[in-house]
């Protein structure tokens, strides 16, 4: 059975990346940038944040994620400190404003609830930072659907020396046949 983007209903479980899968990832870095731009001027007590937050989003669009601090600590002649003052508040930020899910993943889970699959995250990255992001997604309707939301974070299970689908399987009790990851790479879903 296909829904309308194309993408099959016909599994048991269907895991999902969270980062340009649920919402775009820029969405939650522009706001740490806004967060971390503020922060630097409070602390060196000069009228910085502006500056900072328009270089930081400009470097995100042309040099990519990895390379915007360390090009901002460059630019505006940063004490080097700030690079962990800038993970920190990346993995724990309290965002001013909530992420929203892209609507075709919003439509996809709906769907997925109704037809009582079971639905969950399979995250890589930092597990802090990724239950917080969580924390910051304005699930509308969904939210009745969270308290059956399993979350599985592959950094953490794989420092165990556990396979993430092994896990999984387990999780669910189902094959691996039986389940369907979705990740940016693979994803209509771009948003």
């Amino acid at each position: 059975m296909m829904n309308n983007s194309g993408f099959s209903l016909d599994k048991s479980v269907y895991v999902f990346e969270i980062d340009d899968v649920l919402y775009p990832k820029r969405d939650y870095l522009l706001q740490v940038y806004y967060l971390f731009s503020n922060f630097v001027e409070y602390t060196e007590g000069r009228a910085l944040a502006a500056d900072i937050v328009r270089f930081m989003k400009e470097a995100l669009e042309t040099v990519g994620e990895r390379a915007v601090l360390q090009n901002t600590i460059i630019h505006f002649g940063l004490n080097e400190g700030y690079y962990e003052n800038f993970e920190r508040l990346k993995a724990n930020a309290h965002l001013p404003l909530k992420l929203f899910l892209n609507d075709d993943i919003k439509t996809l889970l709906l769907s997925l609830f109704e037809k009582e699959k079971n639905v969950g995250i399979l995250t890589n990255g930092n597990p802090v930072e990724q239950l917080n992001k969580l924390k910051h997604i304005d699930w509308q309707e969904l939210s009745v659907f969270l308290p059956s939301l399993k979350v599985f974070f592959i950094r953490e299970l794989e420092f165990r020396n556990i396979n993430p689908i092994d896990y999984v399987m387990g999780e669910y009790q189902v094959s691996a046949e039986e389940i369907q990851v979705v990740t940016a790479k693979d994803s209509s879903f771009d948003g």
